[in-house]
């Protein structure tokens, strides 16, 4: 596992490595409907960003999605960053994010979600990442 990761890093330099969701099942379902094609956008609370939080997103920069064990799962390439409030996310996004039908399920999963792990406000903001697969490593 560390050895693919070492090549990885050395084939797509500058790449940050992350994981979808916050546990086993969630993200097996996200990395999922990346495979398939239905998921080509992510978001989270920014401020899970600052203050030695994960790396934000970079347009151009391609980075590496672990499976919860982690170990690489897929290497993904940021299209287009943005912030915004919880509240102004719109229904092109929530659809791009492959996991709801509609821009109502996509909030109250997120809503879920954002509880879970430090807290929700309908005014937070977001980063919101959409991004293009480049590879998938169980081919």
């Amino acid at each position: 596992m560390t050895a693919l990761l070492d090549r990885l890093k050395n084939k797509y330099p500058g790449a940050e490595t992350f994981k979808f969701g916050d546990g086993p099942e969630l993200s097996a379902q996200l990395i999922a409907l990346v495979r398939a094609g239905k998921k080509k956008a992510t978001c989270g609370a920014l401020r899970d960003f600052t203050d030695g939080g994960e790396a934000l997103p970079l347009e151009g920069r391609k980075d590496i999605v672990l499976n919860w064990d982690g170990s690489p799962a897929l290497v993904i390439e940021t299209v287009e960053v943005t912030t915004t409030r919880y509240c102004d996310v719109d229904e092109g996004f929530a659809l791009a994010e492959g996991e709801n039908l509609d821009l109502e399920g996509w909030r109250t999963d997120h809503q879920a979600y954002f509880e879970r792990n430090g807290g929700f406000d309908p005014e937070m903001m977001l980063v919101c990442e959409r991004f293009k697969l480049i590879e998938d490593l169980e081919k």
